[in-house]
């Protein structure tokens, strides 16, 4: 076993670093909270196409169509590294979902015509993507979707509505689940790829949200939105395959992106516990706080294990759920409790503008997206041999 990556993908870590320092930073505080609150699509595009730029939103797609060809492990590396040097973990975020729950399906499931016409500009950072999916209905049920999708001969038509749908208000592309056959479950959704531009389509206006505010966030309605037939991403009845192929992606390299962001938030705690001082001594010597932080470094690097086994996995293709999920349950879970250990040893600081806070507002959504917490314990009982069935002992 090798923990260490190869030197280009460490080179590209050290880069993504550099960059989004330069490029993507700016100190946490009340200025960048108060500016994340009012969505600015004008600079949200220009940090996108600096980041298209740098390789950052097309890596796992393959050289000849337009990205960097990385494999999971080293996406996942450099994902971790942008968590890492961008203090806004929301457009990371963003870069991370359109690349893995958008670009992805089309890279696995896209037609020739549809991988040339569409990948190239959304790996350059001109154009964005993002995966439709959820509805108010149909969050952890997927299956139950009531957005339909009706075949008219060349054509398909669309009715229904989608909600929580990361980048629909500056999204381009929309890779769309519908069901074609309600009431067939898995076999009964089809994805769609659809431009913004189709008549019948339409975006409501950005969400306000707790955390994650630099990802925008909204509704995408879709009233008699007309699809050709060869925007169809694999074939009738295989949205739920392109759906959990996505999730495999999505549940392990995007997930990299909080360990950056937790290892960025766990240094400065450790450099804030060396200088603030009670009773005459620096807080860290204090055995509590001490102990604090050695429980921060097992979560991060527990979970950090944990990810990069999932990523390695998916690197060598093989058909395992369990990993992604448990990775996608490791992560959020350590996030979340670091953000609120990283709050607790900067007492009343910690609960104004700060990294500390952050960190929490955006570790709390990722106990939900990606598929509850709660689901994925679900799906790895029942892949454990855990069914919802019990067998009857003869004993009352």
């Amino acid at each position: 076993m090798n923990f260490d990556f190869d030197p280009d993908v460490e080179e590209m870590r050290a880069m993504t670093v550099a960059f989004a320092r330069r490029e993507l930073g700016g100190e946490l505080g009340g200025e960048h909270e108060e500016a994340a609150t009012a969505f600015d699509p004008d600079e949200f595009r220009r940090r996108w196409l600096l980041a298209g730029k740098q390789g950052l939103v097309g890596g796992v797609v393959p050289l000849d169509q337009g990205g960097s060809g990385l494999d999971a492990v080293a996406a996942s590396a450099v994902m971790e590294a942008l968590g890492y040097g961008c203090p806004d973990t929301g457009f990371a975020f963003s870069v991370a979902a359109h690349l893995f729950a958008s670009l992805m399906p089309i890279v696995e499931f896209g037609t020739e015509e549809q991988k040339r016409r569409l990948l190239p500009a959304l790996c350059s950072g001109e154009r964005i993507a993002a995966h439709a999916i959820t509805e108010p209905e149909a969050g952890s049920d997927a299956l139950n979707l009531r957005t339909r999708a009706e075949s008219r001969g060349d054509h398909y038509v669309l009715h229904g509505s989608k909600c929580f749908t990361t980048n629909a208000p500056v999204a381009d592309v929309f890779v769309v689940q519908a069901a074609t056959e309600p009431g067939r479950g898995f076999f009964g959704l089809t994805a769609f790829v659809v431009e913004a531009g189709a008549p019948g389509l339409s975006v409501g206006p950005p969400y306000a949200k707790v955390g994650l505010r630099g990802s925008p966030t909204a509704d995408v309605h879709f009233d008699g939105c007309v699809v050709p037939l060869a925007d169809v991403l694999g074939a009738e009845g295989a949205g739920a395959s392109v759906f959990s192929s996505s999730m495999k992606w999505e549940r392990t390299c995007l997930f990299a992106v909080y360990l950056g962001a937790m290892r960025r938030v766990l240094e400065s705690t450790i450099e804030y516990a060396g200088e603030r001082e009670q009773f005459g001594a620096p807080i860290g010597s204090f055995q509590a706080v001490g102990h604090r932080v050695v429980d921060m470094t097992l979560r991060l690097e527990s979970a950090r294990l944990v990810l990069y086994k999932a990523a390695w996995g998916l690197a060598r293709g093989d058909e395992d759920d369990v990993a992604p999920a448990l990775a996608k349950l490791a992560v959020s879970e350590a996030a979340v409790q670091l953000g609120l250990d990283a709050i607790q040893l900067r007492g009343a600081l910690g609960v104004l503008g700060g990294e500390a806070e952050t960190l929490l507002r955006d570790a709390l959504p990722s106990r939900i997206f990606s598929g509850t917490n709660e689901i994925q314990k679900n799906n790895i009982a029942r892949a454990l041999g855990l069914s919802g069935n019990r067998r009857r002992t003869g004993r009352r």
